[in-house]
């Protein structure tokens, strides 16, 4: 293989394009698994970095929190941004994702009793009266609807803002938040790529999260917000920075993976009727299929590591400083994890997915995501039928998170 064909191949990691053309991306990561399980990324864009494009490599990384730390490059970001964050002082945002142990336990132990599986299961009731009003939305519809943005954005959304607490008419300024942090690489989505502008954007953001903070603590309620505004961390109140930041990764990825699941998943049915009619005939099958469409959609595409010191990783030795990028989708496709990989099956087992990532930083909100996307499934195949696409699906331009952003779908609703 040559240098040429080789840059080609990994050119998937860096061009957001590539993760809205599913064929592209995984013809190219079949060969890199094979061939280059462990390569080196050089791009215009990006600074440097390793992709391991296999599942076992990325939970060898995943487990080994000692040796490949989160900061100072927890994800892929243009260098012209890092270079334009540390000439101003630090990142935009300070979240979960941003942090080590042990700052990262203490952070993550703000929230961590709200997520626990006891807790989110006495919210079921409450979930399933908002899936039956998304699809009673579907009946208001008529018939016919983009599915991705009409339904499968507002559920989880409204779900997780609720937990928050905030209220109802603020919905559509946190998904503009979201946007603008999820989909800056999508010409079709993001308002302005001006990095002044969209600076300016995400400072009104944390305009709006400091009065909830100050709120919060004037007047206290039984919400997470109320959480995150009092809880101390060694004595101390978390300062405005802090506290705006945990809020933001709430509100954005408490619901934007799991939308991009449940429209993940309609399309995989679709495309898949055997499936759908498995699923339909037996509701048991639920949990499996709940993990197959979050292994088969893989919301999260990628998150970094940087080695603290000279690591060998697929055989490879990752130099100290060198940041390592984990392929979630390819990984999620391994040949050696999974029995027929390409294949979509509700009822499969042993499905060791790491759509969630693993070790410490596994994903806080995986069993809300989990019970969100049963439950809706459950609701959408017990009331709608006859669904059918109603145009070509299309995906969102990322190297971050993203999936569905156009489900065109006829049906009927019971």
């Amino acid at each position: 293989m040559s240098v040429t064909d080789l840059a080609d191949l990994t050119a998937v990691f860096v061009d957001p394009s590539a993760y809205a053309d599913e064929q592209r991306f995984h013809a190219a990561c079949r060969v890199l698994r094979r061939e280059h399980p462990v390569v080196k990324v050089e791009s215009d864009r990006y600074r440097p970095f390793w992709a391991l494009t296999r599942h076992a490599d990325v939970l060898d990384v995943e487990r080994d929190n000692e040796h490949f730390r989160n900061a100072p490059r927890p994800l892929l970001v243009p260098a012209v941004m890092e270079a334009r964050a540390a000439a101003n002082g630090g990142q935009v945002l300070r979240t979960l994702i941003h942090m080590d142990d042990p700052e990262h336990k203490a952070f993550r132990a703000i929230t961590a009793s709200w997520f626990l599986p006891g807790r989110i299961r006495m919210l079921e009731g409450r979930i399933r009266e908002l899936a039956v009003r998304y699809i009673d939305h579907m009946t208001d519809l008529g018939g016919s609807c983009d599915f991705a943005q009409e339904v499968a954005v507002g559920f989880p959304l409204h779900v997780i803002l609720s937990i928050l607490g905030l209220p109802e008419e603020d919905f559509p300024k946190m998904l503009q938040l979201t946007k603008e942090l999820f989909d800056a690489d999508d010409d079709e989505v993001i308002r302005s790529k001006d990095p002044a502008e969209r600076m300016a954007m995400l400072l009104d953001f944390f305009q709006y999260f400091m009065a909830l903070t100050a709120d919060r603590r004037a007047k206290p309620t039984d919400d997470l917000a109320s959480t995150i505004a009092n809880a101390t961390i060694e004595g101390q109140l978390l300062n405005d920075f802090d506290a705006a930041s945990y809020y933001v990764i709430i509100a954005t990825a408490g619901h934007d993976t799991t939308s991009s699941s449940i429209a993940g998943g309609l399309e995989a049915l679709l495309r898949h009727p055997d499936q759908l009619a498995r699923l339909r005939d037996d509701p048991s099958l639920g949990p499996t299929a709940v993990e197959e469409i979050i292994r088969w959609e893989t919301p999260v595409k990628e998150f970094m590591r940087t080695a603290v010191e000279d690591r060998v990783i697929g055989g490879e030795t990752i130099p100290a400083g060198d940041s390592v990028y984990l392929a979630y989708l390819s990984a999620n496709r391994d040949e050696a994890a999974f029995e027929d990989p390409f294949r979509f099956d509700v009822g499969r087992t042993d499905n060791k997915h790491v759509a969630f990532g693993h070790g410490v930083h596994f994903c806080l909100g995986a069993h809300l995501a989990r019970l969100e996307l049963r439950i809706f499934t459950e609701e959408l195949l017990a009331r709608v039928t006859d669904i059918q696409f109603a145009g070509e699906p299309s995906r969102s331009a990322t190297v971050f998170v993203g999936g569905l952003k156009h489900l065109p779908i006829s049906y009927r609703v019971r």
